[in-house]
């Protein structure tokens, strides 16, 4: 994608949640957009969503992957955990396995 495609997403995806600050999905595509090019903004929007969304099952495993890339090995231990429970009283059992898969990976490469 051309760089001038990059900021148009980001400016819309900014302009929704600067509009409707808990609508999941923009805050979500919003955080994973950041994640690249401005590590310290991306994860307050990863926090926001594990702190005020816990149920939004898809945060867990891409701010597990963003903290185990910035070398946060037990942050993102603790948040793949807690992943694996919320996912476990969902019963989404593809997340869930995703989710065991990437704990697994992160400690074994310890």
């Amino acid at each position: 994608m051309s760089p001038e495609t990059n900021q148009t997403r980001r400016a819309f995806l900014e302009e929704v949640v600067h509009h409707q600050p808990d609508d999941t999905f923009a805050r979500y595509g919003l955080a994973m957009e950041l994640a690249g090019s401005e590590p310290a903004v991306a994860w307050t929007h990863f926090t926001y969503l594990l702190e005020h969304h816990p149920e939004y099952a898809a945060t867990y495993y891409q701010a597990g992957a963003f903290l185990t890339r910035l070398g946060r090995v037990e942050e993102a231990r603790r948040v793949l955990t807690t992943g694996l429970e919320v996912t476990g009283r969902q019963g989404n059992r593809h997340a869930k396995e995703e989710l065991q898969s990437a704990l697994d990976d992160l400690n074994d490469n310890l």
